[in-house]
């Protein structure tokens, strides 16, 4: 599932020609594009999908949000523990969740690009 989760913008830079943050999502960091939201500032908050921030967000509205993805376990099936990833052995997700799930929506599509690689 892909969420658009709110997060608070802790620093901003620009690379290459393009605004960039540093957003913590609840205790997640991650970089985000500032590109759909150009004025946004540090220590505000912003709805991000896909690594870019769509619109402004007030504190108490993100709060609740994260709190309520966190209680329903949102959080951590979007943005996952990456020392348990890392930690799992090839092929887990396949045997956890059937044959096929861990292939990409290419082989999904039947277009056989996934397939090609094995």
């Amino acid at each position: 599932m892909c969420l658009a989760v709110p997060g608070k913008v802790l620093d901003i830079e620009e690379r290459d020609g393009t605004r960039m943050a540093t957003v913590d999502f609840g205790g997640v960091v991650k970089e985000v594009c500032l590109e759909y939201v150009p004025d946004l500032q540090v220590g505000e908050y912003a709805i991000v999908h896909v690594g870019f921030a769509l619109q402004r967000l007030d504190e108490e509205s993100a709060r609740k949000t994260l709190a309520l993805f966190e209680e329903l376990g949102l959080l951590q099936e979007e943005f996952g523990d990456p020392w348990e990833a890392a930690a799992a052995p090839p092929g887990w997700d396949e045997a956890a969740t059937g044959a096929g799930a861990g292939l990409g929506a290419a082989a999904v599509a039947g277009d056989g690009a996934q397939e090609a690689g094995r």
